[in-house]
Formats: C-alpha cells, sequence, structure tokens
C-alpha cells in the first residue's frame, strides 16, 4: 500500500480513540464516517501495523493513511491562479468561497488535475492533495503535493512546525503595532503574532487595522478566533464577528499571503507570496475618506 499523508501524535494529547482524533490531521478525508470506512478498508497504519476504531492514541505514534483507491475525481472546470509548479509540489492562490476538500463537486481538490500538470516521477500520487486547509471563506497560497515523498516530506515540516506562513487580514479595531496572542482553541494549545502594517480612521468602526498574522500553530479557525478574542474581529467574519458588522457580498478579509517551507526534493528554502486582494486596501481608502468628509458632522476632531 502506498502511503499518501503520515502524521506523528504529539505529547499533550488526551485520552482519545483512534476514529475520533484521524479526521482532525488528515486532509483527504475530514469526516468521522469517511475515517471509519478507512480504518475498517484496512488503509490506516498505526506504527506500521494496520489500526482498528477502537485502539486509542499515544504520543509518539506515527499514523499513516494509505491510498485510498478512490474512484476518478470528477473535474471541476474553473480556472486557478498557479504560483508555483514542478514534478514534486505545486502552489496555487486559492479564490474565497471555495472548499479545499469534501463531499461537493465544486472544491478546490476537483479543480486542481485542470490546472496542474501530472507528474513523471515513480510516486506520483494518483491525485493531487492538498497538505493543508484553508478555511471556504478565506483566499491565498495552498500548497499541494504531487508525489508520495512530498507529501511526507512536507507533512513532517508541518508536525515540527518550520513551515511559515503569513496571513494579511482587515480587523475590526485597533491593535498594538505587534504582539502575540496565547489562547487556547478547542481546549488545545494555540499561539499567534500579529504585526499591524495600517491603520485608518473609519465612520462604521471608528478604525480599521490591516495586519500580518502569523500562525505557530495549526488550528481550525485559530486567526479568526484569536482576533475576535482580542476584541478585533476580522472585518466580514460571519462566525465570530458582530452580526451588525458583516458586510454584504464583501467576503471575509483574510488571505494567506505568504509561505516559506523547504522543497520536499531539492531542500531549497521556498519563498512565496501574494498580493492581498485589492478590496482590502480600497475598503479602508474608502473608509477613510467618508471619515474625512463627515467627520465635523460627527464633532470629531
Amino acid at each position: 500500500m502506498k502511503v499518501i499523508e503520515s502524521h506523528v501524535v504529539p505529547d499533550g494529547v488526551g485520552e482519545i480513540r483512534l476514529q475520533d482524533y484521524a479526521p482532525s490531521i488528515f486532509i483527504s478525508i475530514s469526516s468521522h464516517q469517511g475515517m471509519k470506512k478507512a480504518i475498517k478498508k484496512k488503509k490506516v497504519l498505526v506504527d506500521g501495523i494496520v489500526a482498528s476504531t477502537g485502539l486509542w492514541v499515544k504520543p509518539g505514534q506515527r499514523i499513516e493513511l494509505c491510498d485510498l483507491e478512490l474512484p476518478p475525481v470528477k473535474v471541476y472546470e474553473v480556472q486557478l491562479e498557479v504560483i508555483y509548479e514542478d514534478e514534486h509540489i505545486a502552489v496555487i492562490n486559492k479564490p474565497a468561497g471555495i472548499s479545499v476538500s469534501g463531499n461537493l463537486f465544486r472544491t478546490i481538490q476537483n479543480a486542481l488535475p485542470f490546472n496542474l500538470k501530472s507528474s513523471s516521477c515513480q510516486d506520483e500520487l494518483p491525485v493531487f492533495r492538498p497538505v493543508h486547509r484553508l478555511d471556504n471563506p478565506t483566499c491565498g497560497l495552498l500548497l499541494i503535493a504531487k508525489t508520495s515523498q512530498a507529501i511526507g516530506e512536507l507533512g513532517v515540516q508541518f508536525e515540527n512546525r518550520t513551515i511559515t506562513k503569513q496571513y494579511t487580514a482587515v480587523v475590526i479595531g485597533n491593535l498594538p503595532d505587534k504582539g502575540k496572542v496565547d489562547m487556547p482553541v478547542d481546549g488545545k494549545d494555540a499561539i499567534s503574532s500579529f504585526r499591524v502594517i495600517r491603520r485608518n480612521n473609519s465612520i462604521r468602526n471608528q478604525t480599521l487595522s490591516m495586519v500580518h498574522l502569523f500562525p505557530k500553530t495549526g488550528r481550525t479557525h485559530q486567526l479568526r478566533i484569536h482576533m475576535a478574542g482580542m476584541g478585533t474581529p476580522i472585518l466580514g467574519d460571519k462566525l465570530y464577528g458582530s452580526e451588525g458588522e458583516i458586510l454584504r457580498k464583501k467576503g471575509l478579509f483574510l488571505c494567506a499571503t505568504g509561505l516559506q517551507f523547504h522543497h520536499p526534493f531539492t531542500k531549497e528554502k521556498m519563498d512565496l507570496s501574494v498580493d492581498p486582494p485589492y478590496k482590502f486596501g480600497r475598503f479602508m481608502e474608502m473608509e477613510e475618506m467618508r471619515w474625512e468628509k463627515y467627520k465635523d458632522d460627527l464633532n470629531v476632531v
């Protein structure tokens, strides 16, 4: 069997069975039902041995997901911006509003065959594999593995936290110039740092801040939860923001703009970046213009 994803259980994981733990660590399968099926089909190994659903997870164990022999992918023919591609990996600029994977047809994973070239390597994966996730409303850089070696090597880098990700966001309110957020997410440690790169006045919000965000851990919705916990929710956040501050048809102002890692084959240091969407800066400019126009009417100095 060909291993397509692997994970080493870190210290601090509490008592939890494999069928409940595994959906949170693998990109290919994110549902409990799908994971139970994979385990029953003997596609999940723990320390090299076929696992059972009732197995208790322990720190230090290596959990591996083998090729599921999935049916042919229904190709979603939508054009994606390919930032980088070679025989082993690719990086695409994910649009907002499309899920990375899942049971839907309109997913990034189903769009990859329409946008990427097949690998000629012997360990070519039958299906291109995103090696991390971005929320549906989040846009930006998404790293794709095209070979078994790539998915294994990149998985180790994620586990060792040697991959650096930078996000750019517009938040409601004022933050210090830079800082660190150490706030658990779903009972697990979660650490992020931030740096303010721009501030604007706003009639509606008083202050808007554009920030660079750097997650040190990879919890679900971590940056959105951290910014909301600081009292400065990300603009357009329907889950963690204030209901009255959701902008119609503007979306979430969060973009993965930077990615640094070592190439899984050449070991070269890769440093890729994209600009945040035009709407980020334009919205702040428009808010500043409205402020200048109406501040006297509000008796603002």
